[in-house]
């Protein structure tokens, strides 16, 4: 009977007495801190002996995580976090990376940051050089993505993988040939995992920043005449802190950007808008 009494009301009330339905459902429910997504949740994190991967891996065991911590030797390397278990893996190594990465077991994200970049001019790129950048800023991201996935998809983990690329994946500077090239490739494979693992509900996106000011980032960008150029083109004047990047990171791992998938979250003061 009520049934049929709804349906004999006009489309616009009809319409609006949904609306108002769901309005009240929404006010509801409290919405849950970002920050609460994180706890008890398990993340890879590679790179993460220093600069960004180092920041990153601690904001996440702040905020309640257990992080598996890749770092590339066992030899000099810091001591292990609390909530941390250090994973030593050669990254540019294709099958001990799958299996070491498998190995670990379901997680519910990931964030692929290691990474080399080793700066030479077009003229005088290395074949060293080329390989190493490309082995480890591009070919390693996939093996290891690969590893990360399947576990997250036989065990029904809807997770999310976050690929660390950079601005200059998109507008080139001089002497980064390699660099350019490696950056340019990981925006396209994110795109590609994110078809092909979002019918899994496996989100994966690229967090791409402008100069980060890591211990090795300042060395490298400490001559005003390398710098200059860069910095003249970034409205807010400034480059970017390790904090920055661990911010834009932590929200695509977080279920605030539940329908962020294949896209850029672009760290860069406003470079790339000029």
């Amino acid at each position: 009977m009520i049934r049929s009494i709804i349906c004999k009301l006009p489309s616009k009330l009809t319409g609006q007495m949904a609306v108002n339905v769901l309005a009240r459902s929404m006010a509801s429910q409290a919405p849950q801190k970002m920050e609460d997504y994180f706890k008890g949740k398990k993340f890879i994190v590679t790179g993460s002996c220093a600069g960004m991967g180092e920041k990153i891996t601690e904001r996440l065991v702040d905020l309640g995580s257990f992080v598996y911590a890749v770092v590339e030797k066992e030899e000099g390397a810091a001591k292990a976090l609390p909530n941390t278990k250090q994973i030593f893996c050669d990254v540019s190594n294709w099958e001990q990376t799958y299996k070491k990465m498998y190995d670990i077991g379901p997680v519910h994200g990931l964030v692929n940051n290691a990474g080399v970049a080793v700066i030479e001019p077009f003229f005088d790129v290395t074949e060293h050089g080329w390989d190493k950048t490309l082995n480890i800023n591009a070919r390693a991201l996939v093996r290891i993505s690969q590893a990360v996935a399947k576990n997250m998809i036989d065990a029904g983990i809807k997770g999310s993988i976050v690929n660390i690329s950079s601005t200059i994946s998109t507008r080139a500077i001089p002497d980064h040939t390699t660099y350019c090239a490696s950056k340019g490739a990981v925006n396209q494979i994110t795109r590609t995992m994110a078809i092909e693992l979002g019918k899994y509900g496996i989100r994966t996106n690229n967090v791409n920043p402008t100069v980060v000011l890591t211990r090795m980032g300042k060395i490298a960008w400490s001559d005003p005449e390398k710098s200059g150029p860069i910095m003249r083109r970034i409205p807010l004047g400034r480059f970017a802190e390790t904090d920055d990047i661990a911010n834009a990171v932590i929200f695509m791992l977080s279920d605030y950007s539940t329908m962020v998938n294949g896209t850029a979250l672009v760290v860069d003061g406003g470079f790339l808008a000029g």
